[in-house]
C-alpha cells in the first residue's frame, strides 16, 4: 500500500501563521523521509483558522530540505483562477521539483460567496460553467501526456494564438481532479485524468463516485487507467480514549464550519475538552467523528487495510487531524507526526 498526506495546516490557539507553516515543513520532510508517496496542501480562503490558502507559494516552502516526496494542491479551486495561470505556475513548480508536481484541480470556492465572488473579479459563477474547458486547457497548457512546454493553438474572435504555459519544461506534472459528486466522477472519466473523491469532507456518495469513474473511463495518453485515492481522517494514539482526546480539537472546528459559526484557531486539546457541547452539536461531533478513523494505531491500521482493498484502492491519503496539547511546541505538531511514523511502520514495512 502507498501513503500519501493531505495537510489543511491549521492555525490553534497562541499561534502564529509562520508557525503553523514551520510546523508542517517539519512534517513534510518527515513524511519523505518515512517513504510517502506525495504530500498536498488545500486552497482556503477568509480563514484565519488555516494557513493553506496558495498551494503553489506553499509547495517550494514545504518541499526544503526533502529529497522524493511528491508535493501538490489537494487541491486548486480552478474557477477562482486563469487556467493559464495556473499552468504557468505549475509548470514553474514542475521545473523546480521535476517529477515530483502534481496538480489536484476543483471547482469548488474554497470560501464563503462573498469571498469567492472577489476572488473571481465580481463575476457571478465565473468559472463554473467553463469548468471542463478550463481544465481541458490547463491540461494542453502543461503537455499533460504531450509536449511539455509545447504550444496549443486557440482562437479569439477568429483569430488564431499560439499560447504556451512558462517556464518550458522537461517534464509535466501529474493532473487529478478532484470532486464529491457524480459530475467530477464522470467528468474524470471522460477527460482521462486521475480522480479523487473528497472522502474527508465526510460526503455520500463515495461508492457510487469510484463506480462511475472506473466503469466510463476513457484511456487517454497520459493515463491508460483510471487512478485514485482515498483521503480519510486520521488519529491515532496509544489508546482509544487518548486518540478520542486527541480528535476533540479538530470536531470543534468541523462542528462550528456545519452550524456556520464562526472559525477562530483551532483549540488545544485542553480547551476543547472543556467545550461546553450542546447536545445537537455533540449529537454533531458524534456523526463527524464516525466518517474518521480514530483509535489505537493497531486497530486502524487495520481499518485503513480493509477499506482500501474494499474500494479497490492501493493509495491512502491521510489526513493526520489530531490537536495539540497546550505544552506543545508551536512550530511543530508532535502528535501529527507520531501518527505518520507509527503508521508507516505498520502499512509501509
Amino acid at each position: 500500500m502507498k501513503l500519501s498526506v493531505l495537510d489543511l495546516i491549521p492555525v490553534r490557539t497562541g499561534q502564529t501563521s509562520r508557525e503553523a507553516l514551520l510546523a508542517s515543513a517539519a512534517m513534510a520532510r518527515e513524511a519523505d523521509a518515512l517513504g510517502f508517496t506525495r504530500y498536498w496542501v488545500a486552497e482556503h480562503h477568509n480563514m484565519s483558522a488555516v494557513a493553506s490558502s496558495v498551494p503553489g507559494v506553499l509547495i517550494p516552502f514545504l518541499a526544503q530540505g526533502t529529497s522524493q516526496i511528491r508535493f501538490g494542491s489537494g487541491g486548486v479551486m480552478l474557477p477562482n483562477h486563469a487556467a493559464l495561470a495556473i499552468a504557468e505556475q505549475w509548470a514553474l513548480l514542475e521545473a523546480m521539483l521535476p517529477g515530483r508536481i502534481d496538480l489536484g484541480i476543483g471547482r469548488a470556492p474554497g470560501s464563503d460567496p462573498v469571498t469567492a465572488y472577489l476572488l473571481r473579479g465580481g463575476a457571478q459563477g465565473a468559472g463554473v460553467d467553463t469548468f471542463e474547458q478550463d481544465v481541458t486547457l490547463a491540461s494542453a497548457l502543461l503537455g499533460i501526456g504531450g509536449d511539455p512546454g509545447g504550444s496549443v493553438g486557440i482562437s479569439i474572435s477568429g483569430r488564431p494564438y499560439e499560447l504556451r504555459a512558462t517556464p518550458r519544461g522537461e517534464s509535466s506534472p501529474d493532473l487529478w481532479l478532484l470532486g464529491s459528486s457524480d459530475y467530477s466522477s464522470a467528468l474524470a472519466a471522460r477527460l482521462g485524468l486521475p480522480y479523487v473523491f473528497a472522502n474527508h469532507f465526510g460526503m455520500p456518495g463515495l461508492e457510487m463516485a469510484l463506480a462511475r469513474y472506473r466503469a466510463e473511463y476513457q484511456p487517454s495518453e497520459a493515463y491508460p487507467e483510471p487512478r485514485t485515492l482515498l483521503p480519510l481522517n486520521v488519529v491515532v494514539a496509544p489508546t482509544d480514549a487518548e486518540a478520542i482526546e486527541l480528535a476533540g480539537p479538530q470536531l470543534v472546528q468541523m462542528v462550528r464550519l456545519r452550524s456556520g459559526a464562526p472559525l477562530g484557531p483551532q483549540l488545544s486539546v485542553e480547551e476543547a475538552a472543556a467545550y461546553p457541547w450542546t447536545d445537537a452539536e455533540r449529537a454533531m461531533a458524534d456523526q463527524v467523528r464516525a466518517g474518521w478513523f480514530v483509535g489505537e494505531v493497531g486497530a486502524v491500521a487495520g481499518r485503513l487495510r480493509e477499506v482500501a482493498e474494499r474500494h479497490g484502492v492501493d493509495e491512502i491519503m491521510i489526513a493526520p487531524v489530531a490537536g495539540m496539547r497546550e505544552t506543545d511546541p508551536k512550530d511543530a505538531v508532535p502528535s501529527r507526526v507520531e501518527a505518520l511514523r507509527v503508521l508507516a511502520g505498520e502499512l509501509l514495512g
